[in-house]
């Protein structure tokens, strides 16, 4: 996030998009209903009525994948009108000419027909927008799940610089992320292009310096692989070995039969995780990992807010803390790491780091500090680029041209299958399908299916269906809802049993290799009466 969590609160304008914020991330959700109590616009952007949309002024439902046109069209009418910030792009950005001359293809009109948004519902948006003081976006994984998740962002960011919306409270482009700690694993360079702290591994004076911090003679330039490409690699024998630690990678990539087909091309499989799981069957070696509340260390959330993880529990068993399982597997390859406690790696990892570097254990003991917090004397940063002043220097525009998703409905497969999340349950459901509570509060997954479409098909609530796509079939229970739009139906991939991610298409993102995780083709049919779904159901169904 560019901005905190604790600002959304004091927005004027809160614009949310591809983003079910509400289960999702459900106390960052408080901060946005907290600013509509206190008076503020909200503007959800989303195929799905989710349960934001009971606080929203305006609810505007964009076909799957059309992100790009809608924005686009926005960005055009707020030319058109006059309410783009010319100050801003004139002293803060370096090519406002181009995204002027981007956008002359998505007039309202054009962009409507791509997005299903009404033209005049488009022109209340950019209104809203153009005129406000300041807006806050939001989005989360219905923004990058896409084959053009990057264009997505970046047509957001343009967005935002067009309106000045950078470099000041309450503002910002904000992605919410989608697990816990994936932000300080980025931070920390579990990522194949950069070391920590982003620093990019092509770089020859960042690699000498990272190599004499590590003390050793040189580091590879190259960037690594994606998780995707390393997996697809496994087949022709490009990837022999990999080391897996807490991803459920059958239950969470696309195309589940093909994942696993990969998985089992590898000569050596080693899975750290602390329960089994889908993956776990496939490991030649499964190393016990310890859990959250097991362990010291650091969590960073969203803001960008490092905070201290205390253990309260014992681990069990056999379960060791993975840096000391680094430890002892280096030592065994001929490398003592130097790892002695979780401070210590966080210590070593300070002294090469740069906006990490002034963060010690000692100074958010009791309180988080949020990067960049490059000195020990320094504050931390509550948002980046003050003032319209980039880390690159100036705003740098991007133009983006709208595409189709990659698999498109057609006749033998009619419907848009779109996947997500759970209130009650995290991820591939490792840790809460464990929770007795969260069992008994939704213990199935359920199809989202829109009322037109289910009368067409004759089901009813409660049916069993079978959803099937080019890739496999699952069966479940059916739930007819106005949550899905017609032509949309939606499920989550928490559930082993009833994976999403065995329908999901294994098309990916040219730049990030993200999987297009919100849009494919699939059918559905009835196969079998079932009892119609508990009021429970109908209550958090209906925003």
């Amino acid at each position: 996030m560019t901005n905190s969590i604790e600002e959304l609160q004091d927005a004027k304008v809160l614009f949310v998009i591809g983003s079910n914020t509400t289960e999702a991330h459900p106390v960052i959700s408080y901060y946005m209903k907290r600013a509509v109590k206190r008076g503020a616009t909200l503007v959800v952007s989303d195929p799905r009525k989710t349960d934001l949309t009971r606080w929203a002024t305006l609810h505007v439902q964009h076909k799957v994948g059309t992100d790009i046109a809608y924005i686009n069209g926005l960005i055009h009418e707020i030319f058109k009108n006059g309410w783009a910030r010319e100050d801003f792009l004139r002293e803060c950005t370096e090519n406002p000419d181009v995204i002027r001359e981007g956008v002359r293809d998505y007039p309202v009109e054009k962009a409507s027909e791509i997005c299903g948004v009404p033209v005049e519902t488009m022109r209340r948006v950019a209104r809203i927008l153009g005129e406000a003081e300041s807006t806050s976006l939001c989005y989360t994984l219905g923004i990058t799940e896409h084959i053009c998740g990057t264009d997505n962002v970046k047509t957001l960011a343009n967005l935002q610089m067009v309106l000045g919306n950078l470099g000041k409270p309450a503002a910002g482009v904000n992605p919410l992320r989608g697990q816990n700690n994936v932000q300080g694993a980025c931070d920390m360079g579990a990522l194949p292009n950069v070391f920590h702290n982003y620093q990019p591994v092509n770089n020859p004076e960042l690699s000498a310096k990272i190599a004499k911090a590590w003390g050793v003679p040189s580091l590879p330039q190259k960037p690594g692989y994606t998780m995707p490409t390393m997996l697809r690699k496994a087949l022709d024998g490009g990837t022999k070995i990999l080391y897996c630690v807490g991803d459920n990678t059958v239950q969470t990539e696309p195309h589940m039969a093909h994942t696993i087909k990969e998985l089992e091309a590898l000569e050596f499989f080693v899975v750290c995780d602390i329960f089994d799981n889908l993956t776990t069957p496939y490991a030649d070696v499964i190393f016990p990992d310890t859990a959250w509340g097991e362990e010291d260390g650091t969590f960073t959330n969203s803001e960008r807010r490092v905070q201290r993880v205390r253990r309260a529990l014992t681990p069990p068993g056999e379960a060791r803390s993975h840096w000391w399982v680094m430890q002892e597997l280096g030592k065994r390859l001929g490398k003592d790491l130097g790892f002695t406690s979780a401070n210590a790696v966080w210590e070593d990892m300070r002294k090469s780091a740069t906006s990490c570097a002034g963060i010690t254990w000692e100074r958010i003991e009791s309180l988080g500090l949020q990067w960049p917090c490059p000195t020990l004397e320094h504050p931390g940063t509550t948002f980046l680029h003050r003032d319209g002043r980039f880390t690159r220097g100036k705003g740098l525009f991007s133009v983006t041209k709208w595409i189709p998703q990659a698999e498109p409905p057609d006749a033998e497969y009619p419907l848009v299958l779109s996947t997500g999340r759970r209130l009650w349950h995290y991820h591939s459901g490792t840790q809460t399908r464990n929770s007795k509570g969260f069992e008994n509060i939704f213990g199935e997954e359920l199809l989202e299916i829109s009322p037109a479409d289910a009368a067409a098909l004759g089901i009813r609530n409660g049916d069993r269906v079978r959803a099937t796509s080019r890739r496999g079939s699952i069966e479940l229970t059916a739930w007819v809802t106005d949550r899905s739009a017609p032509g949309v139906v939606w499920c989550a991939f928490h559930f082993a049993e009833v994976c999403a991610n065995v329908l999901t298409i294994d098309k990916f993102d040219s730049v990030t290799e993200t999987a297009e995780y919100k849009a494919c083709a699939i059918r559905v049919e009835k196969i079998g009466d079932g009892q119609p779904l508990g009021a429970g159901i109908s209550r958090q169904a209906r925003p």
